[in-house]
């Protein structure tokens, strides 16, 4: 028997969560079965357990879209006993059972080896949020933007994308601009190496089909009117790199970026990127992401934390990222 948070929904009622023992017998098939060491909060799983949007599709379901830990049974040939492997995305903890849990049985083609400069605890500092900045970084880099041309922004900076997006932006050479709501976390931001911070609400409202010219690179995961103000302020040849929703999913914008600017906006998806793309994604950060910066970006909860966690985050008051150690 181990350990999962389980939620269940009766009807049209919202779901409700319990942290209970279950059998490997009640885990769904997989080819893999693994012993997980973390998960994490993600802002999609805090979505799921607080019932505030639809992404789960069956119950009952463990949530959690992704973990880190060692390989129990394999009939993979991909993977064996004793491996360290990461989860990311693949509808994890929305179609499938999930990681805040202490096993997983999931199927091996969702999986990646961690590499070996991780430990699984410092994976899951990073988790789908850091993996995400990465791809965007890497979107940014395809599409030429290079630290000589001029600023890059990023929106949501404290949220888990933005921090570990920060990280490395800096640690690569760039001159990073931090867009948040709240000035109490400046001093973090910069820390983490963000040359300026700005109030978000300079970018939340309607504004001009086309401004000034500020930015080279924009990392967004904010979406709606910061998107569209974003796209209209890109310097010529800019690229935008779009992986959220925070504020909405609409696009209030015009052409006229893309038309008049050569600006690119780049669509960025982790759920569904393919796995070779991961194993480039995972390597970068290996290689560009800061580790001193994760011990300032976490925090540790457990299992019976998460709920609470959740709520916290939808509602504004966490910032970077935070673990759960599922077997505390």
């Amino acid at each position: 028997m181990f350990n999962a948070l389980v939620l269940n929904r009766i009807e049209d009622q919202k779901a409700t969560g319990e942290v209970k023992e279950i059998s490997i017998s009640d885990l769904p098939e997989g080819d893999v079965l693994v012993k997980i060491d973390y998960s994490t909060i993600n802002y999609k799983d805090s979505l799921a357990i607080t019932s505030s949007s639809p992404i789960i599709k069956n119950f009952p379901m463990v949530p959690g879209i992704d973990f880190a830990g060692t390989v129990e049974e394999s009939s993979n040939n991909n993977f064996t006993t004793g491996d360290k492997v990461i989860l990311n995305g693949f509808g994890v903890g929305e179609k499938f059972w999930g990681g805040l849990a202490q096993k997983a049985r999931v199927n091996g083609d969702f999986l990646v080896k961690l590499p070996e400069k991780f430990t699984t605890k410092q994976a899951m500092a990073i988790g789908t949020a850091g993996y995400t900045a990465m791809l965007c970084v890497l979107a940014l880099e395809k599409n030429g933007v290079t630290p000589e041309q001029g600023d890059i922004l990023v929106t949501g900076a404290t949220g888990g994308v933005g921090s570990v997006a920060i990280s490395i932006l800096a640690k690569l050479g760039y001159q990073v601009t931090a867009s948040s709501g709240r000035a109490v976390h400046s001093e973090y931001l910069k820390s983490l190496g963000a040359e300026k911070v700005i109030d978000r609400k300079e970018l939340s409202e309607k504004g001009r089909p086309l401004s000034k010219e500020i930015w080279a690179g924009a990392i967004d995961s904010v979406g709606s009117y910061t998107l569209a103000n974003i796209c209209a302020s890109m310097k010529y040849g800019g690229t935008v790199a779009a992986c959220g929703l925070a504020q909405g999913f609409d696009l209030p914008a015009t052409v006229m970026p893309f038309i008049l600017r050569n600006v690119t906006l780049a669509g960025v998806d982790s759920v569904y990127c393919p796995v070779k793309e991961r194993i480039v994604a995972w390597d970068r950060l290996a290689q560009d992401l800061n580790l001193e910066h994760l011990d300032s970006m976490i925090s540790t909860i457990t299992l019976s934390d998460v709920a609470s966690a959740a709520s916290d985050m939808l509602s504004g008051k966490t910032h970077g990222r935070i673990i759960v150690d599922v077997n505390a």
